[in-house]
C-alpha cells in the first residue's frame, strides 16, 4: 500500500510538473468588419462584430478600445507632447542651428489641421450581445462599462458601428503622404480591442509610440472605388473577382457592375490588420515556395521600378537564411507596401516610405509580429532584436558579415547615447522617455547590442541555439525580458540575469582596460582592471613577436559557468572567476615579457567596452 502510494504521489508531481512549464494564457479576438470608403470625403464607415474570449483567470467589468486616429487633432496628447519636444535643444547642428528633440515628421503639424485633415474615429455605439453599453472616451482610448461582467473562459459577442476620416499623413497611417503621394496608409485605422494579460489591462494612449495587441483571427471587407488597389495584412479571398494581380494565373477577371469594387480579406492568428490603397499602384509578386507568396505594392514616384522589384529578389534569396537562424515564417503571404512614413510593421505587411526599409520591416515579422513583445513596455525586445536580425541578414546578403559591416553602426548608437549623459534605463516606457533621442539609441541600437554582446558572453553558437528556442517557446505568447533571460540560462546552462540587471534596468557602462605588465621568473604578469560600473567576462588576446598568440579567458563569477572557446581562440587558458566586486585581476603567460608586442580585450569588439583606447597596449621594442 504504501508503495502504490508513493507511485501515486510521484505520478501527481509529474502530471503538474507537466503542467507548470511556461504556458502563459493568451485572450482572443476574431473581428468581422465591413467597411465603406468615400475616397471624395476620404472618411468611411464601418461596422464590426468582435467575438472575444476571455481566457484569464479574471472576471472583467470593463474593456478598453484604442481609437488612435483621435490622436491627429489639434491639442492632442501627441501634439501636446511633440510640440514639447520642440523645446528641447539637442545641441547644435553642422550648420551651427539649435537641433530640436522633436520628431521632424510631426513636429508641430498636428496643431494646424483643418477640419478637413483630422482623424478622428467617432463610435455610435457598443453592444454586448446585442445589449447596448455605456462608454466614456479618453481621447484615442474608448472604456466600455459592461452591464454583465465576462467571466473567466467564457467568450462574449462585442458589435460597433463608427464612422472616420483619415488624417493627412503625419505619423504611420493617413492620407497623401508629402513624399510618396500614396493615397490611404490604413494602419491604426480601426477600433481596435486593448489587450489584457497577466498584468492586466493595457489602454495605452496614442502618445508617440508603438504597439500592444491581441492575437485573433479578422475577416475584413473594404468597399472602395475600383479604380483603387489595395495591398495589406491577410488573404484575398475574392482575388479572381478582383484582379490586380492577385487573380489564379490564367483567370479571366469579371469584375462586379458599379462605382466600388469590395475586396475581402481573412488574416488567421495576428494581431492587427493593415491596408493601404491607391489608383497608381502597381502589383508585382513572386511564390518563394508552395505555400509561401512576396508582393510588393508601390508607385514608382520616389524610387524606380528596379528598386522595388530588387526586394523580391533579396527576399527570396534571404529566407532560407532567415527562417535557419531566427525560425520559420508561417503564413503564406508577406506584402511590402509603398506608404506610411519610414516604415513601419505590421503582422503579414509593412508600410515602406522607399525600398530601403524592407529587410528591418520584414524582420519585423519575427519580433513583432510573432513573438509580439509589448512595445510600449520592451521596445528595445521589439526594435532592438529586429536591428540586430536585420544587421545579420545585411551582412549575409553582402557575403560580409564581420562585425565592422554588420554591428559597428549599432555600437556607434549606443555610444553615443551612453556618452550623451542623456540615457535612461530600458525599463523606461517607451512614452515616457525624456527625449525621442534617448528612446531611439536605447530601443534599435542598445538593444541590438544587447543580442550580438550576449554572444560574446556566451557564445555565438549559444546564442543563436537561444534565439530558436525563445522563437520556439514564445512565440505568440507576448514574451518579456525575464522570459527571454530564462531561455537564455536554460540554453547555456548560465546565470544570466545579471546581463538583464545591469544592460537593461541600469545605465552602467562597460570600460576595462589593459593596466600593467611586468615579468617575474621568465612568465609575465598583465594586470586588468575594470573602470567602468558593469562587470563582465573578459577575453585576452596576448601577441608575440613571432606572430603567435594565446587567449586567456576570465568568466564572471555571477555567470556560473564558461563559454566555450570561440573559433580561433587556441590555445585558450581559462582563470578562475572574477569577482564583480573587484576592479583588478591578474592574468599570467609563460613567455617572457620582451617576447609580447601586443595584449589586447576583446578583439571582437562585441563587447560594448565604452573606451576601447585602454583595451588594446602595444609594445613598440
Amino acid at each position: 500500500m504504501i508503495k502504490k502510494n508513493l507511485a501515486l504521489l510521484l505520478a501527481f508531481f509529474v502530471f503538474v510538473s507537466a503542467f507548470a512549464q511556461p504556458d502563459r494564457w493568451q485572450q482572443r479576438v476574431k473581428y468581422t468588419m465591413n467597411i465603406d470608403m468615400n475616397v471624395q470625403t476620404n472618411q468611411y464607415t464601418g461596422k464590426q462584430k468582435l467575438v472575444y474570449t476571455n481566457n484569464s483567470p479574471d472576471t472583467l467589468n470593463r474593456v478598453f478600445y484604442h481609437l488612435y486616429w483621435n490622436a491627429f487633432q489639434p491639442n492632442s496628447m501627441m501634439d501636446v507632447r511633440s510640440r514639447r519636444q520642440g523645446t528641447i535643444s539637442m545641441g547644435k547642428d553642422r550648420n551651427g542651428n539649435d537641433r530640436a528633440d522633436w520628431d521632424p515628421r510631426v513636429t508641430d503639424r498636428i496643431l494646424h489641421l483643418s477640419d478637413s485633415e483630422i482623424g478622428y474615429e467617432k463610435v455610435a455605439f457598443v453592444k454586448m450581445n446585442g445589449r447596448p453599453q455605456k462608454t466614456k472616451l479618453h481621447e484615442t482610448i474608448l472604456e466600455v462599462d459592461l452591464d454583465k461582467p465576462i467571466l473567466p473562459h467564457s467568450t462574449t459577442t462585442l458589435d460597433m458601428e463608427w464612422q472616420a476620416q483619415v488624417p493627412i499623413q503625419i505619423r504611420r497611417s493617413g492620407r497623401d503622404n508629402p513624399e510618396t503621394k500614396v493615397r490611404y496608409s490604413m494602419s491604426q485605422w480601426y477600433p481596435k480591442m486593448c489587450e489584457y494579460d497577466y498584468e492586466g489591462w493595457h489602454p495605452t494612449p496614442y502618445v508617440a509610440r508603438e504597439f500592444y495587441g491581441v492575437w485573433g483571427d479578422y475577416d475584413v471587407t473594404i468597399s472602395i472605388d475600383k479604380n483603387y488597389l489595395l495591398g495589406g495584412t491577410g488573404y484575398l479571398q475574392n482575388a479572381n473577382q478582383i484582379g490586380y494581380g492577385y487573380e489564379d494565373a490564367g483567370t479571366k477577371v469579371t469584375r462586379p457592375s458599379g462605382a466600388k469594387l469590395t475586396w475581402h480579406f481573412t488574416a488567421p492568428n495576428v494581431h492587427d490588420f493593415m491596408w493601404a490603397a491607391d489608383p497608381e499602384f502597381k502589383h508585382v509578386s513572386r511564390k518563394v515556395r508552395n505555400n509561401l507568396t512576396l508582393n510588393v505594392i508601390y508607385k514608382p514616384t520616389n524610387a524606380t521600378d528596379k528598386e522595388w522589384t530588387a526586394i523580391l529578389d533579396n527576399a527570396a534569396r534571404a529566407l532560407p537564411y532567415i527562417e535557419k537562424t531566427f525560425g520559420p515564417y508561417p503564413y503564406k503571404q508577406y506584402s511590402f507596401v509603398h506608404g506610411g512614413d519610414g516604415g513601419m510593421e505590421y503582422p503579414m505587411a509593412t508600410l515602406l516610405m522607399d525600398p530601403g526599409a524592407w529587410l528591418h520591416e520584414w524582420m519585423h515579422s519575427w519580433y513583432q509580429g510573432m513573438l509580439g513583445t509589448n512595445e510600449s513596455l520592451y521596445p528595445w525586445m521589439d526594435e532592438g532584436f529586429t536591428t540586430y536580425a536585420a544587421s545579420r541578414v545585411k551582412g549575409f546578403l553582402e557575403g560580409d558579415s564581420s562585425f565592422a559591416n554588420t554591428f559597428e553602426r549599432d555600437y556607434g548608437g549606443y555610444f553615443a547615447l551612453a556618452k550623451s549623459g542623456k540615457e535612461e534605463p530600458l525599463t523606461t516606457h517607451s512614452d515616457h522617455y525624456n527625449t525621442n533621442f534617448a528612446y531611439s539609441l536605447a530601443a534599435y541600437s542598445k538593444g541590438a547590442v544587447f543580442m550580438e554582446q550576449l554572444g560574446y558572453i556566451v557564445g555565438d553558437a549559444t546564442r543563436d541555439k537561444i534565439l530558436l528556442e525563445y522563437y520556439k517557446e514564445w512565440r505568440f505568447k507576448h514574451p518579456n525580458a525575464s522570459d527571454f533571460i530564462r531561455v537564455a540560462e536554460k540554453v547555456s546552462n548560465m546565470k544570466l540575469d545579471w546581463y538583464k540587471e545591469y544592460w537593461v534596468n541600469s545605465t552602467k557602462t562597460i570600460d576595462y582596460s589593459i593596466d600593467s605588465l611586468w615579468e617575474v621568473g621568465g612568465a609575465t604578469k598583465i594586470r586588468l582592471r575594470r573602470i567602468g560600473l558593469m562587470p563582465m567576462p573578459i577575453d585576452v588576446k596576448v601577441t608575440f613577436k613571432d606572430s603567435s598568440s594565446e587567449w586567456h579567458y576570465v568568466p564572471l563569477n555571477l555567470m556560473y559557468g564558461d563559454k566555450p572557446a570561440d573559433a580561433g581562440q587556441s590555445p585558450r587558458k581559462v582563470y578562475p572567476e572574477w569577482y564583480w566586486t573587484s576592479d583588478s585581476y591578474e592574468i599570467q603567460t609563460t613567455r617572457h615579457l620582451a617576447d609580447i608586442v601586443s595584449v589586447e580585450i576583446d578583439p571582437s569588439h562585441r563587447m560594448a567596452d565604452i573606451e576601447r583606447k585602454n583595451n588594446k597596449l602595444e609594445l613598440k621594442w
